[in-house]
């Protein structure tokens, strides 16, 4: 009987999705889920904590308490890899990189303009954000540099930050195979946005 109401209740949920799909446009549907999802997932969570009798408030203030000392310990992790990249923008190498790449980018896809993106991108989330910004506002959101640094900055991840921040707040100085691992994660996250792009955009 349990597995019966189950059953009806997942058949009524996608019964629903798809009436919504039908009745409205996809980007319609989306906006809507947009707008709800962080709401729903603020209300939800503490609900269910409650429901399975957890002091919420107090679980709470602890983990914030534990945040606070985890900030504390990252902060020189932070300072160094910040301090790392400020010195590859400023000395002009990520230009140089960018210049010898570009010809073979351009071959498979992606303008030398994308490329300073693609470099920055594993090393500063702001600093990528701030070159994707730049790119669209001279070329336009609906180009295809612009729609492929979105893309490229939707399935990349700044893994430079990332692995200083995660392991410096355990204090995990060997990262074995963490960091081959995130960049070939990363490559094949530019790889595909190339692809995608001159697939659905090209």
């Amino acid at each position: 009987m349990k597995k019966l109401k189950k059953r009806i209740v997942l058949f009524g949920i996608l019964g629903s999705l798809i009436a919504a799909f039908v009745l409205f446009s996809f980007i319609e549907v989306m906006q809507v889920i947009s707008v709800i999802a962080i709401p729903l997932i603020i209300v939800i969570i503490p609900i269910y904590g409650y429901s399975k009798g957890l002091k919420v408030y107090e679980v709470f203030t602890e983990g914030a308490k534990e945040g606070f000392q985890v900030a504390l310990r990252i902060i020189p992790f932070l300072v160094a890899i910040f301090l790392a990249i400020s010195a590859f923008r400023s000395s002009g190498a990520m230009d140089i990189l960018s210049w010898i790449l570009s010809p073979v980018t351009s071959r498979i896809g992606m303008p030398g303009e994308v490329v300073p993106m693609a470099l920055m991108r594993p090393l500063s989330g702001s600093g990528a954000l701030g070159i994707m910004s730049e790119l669209i506002k001279t070329h336009g959101a609906d180009s295809y540099i612009g729609r492929l640094v979105s893309i490229m900055m939707g399935s990349t991840e700044t893994t430079f930050y990332i692995l200083a921040v995660y392991f410096g707040s355990i204090s995990v100085k060997e990262t074995r195979h963490a960091l081959p691992a995130a960049l070939t994660a990363d490559l094949a996250g530019i790889i595909a946005a190339v692809v995608i792009c001159q697939i659905v955009f090209g």
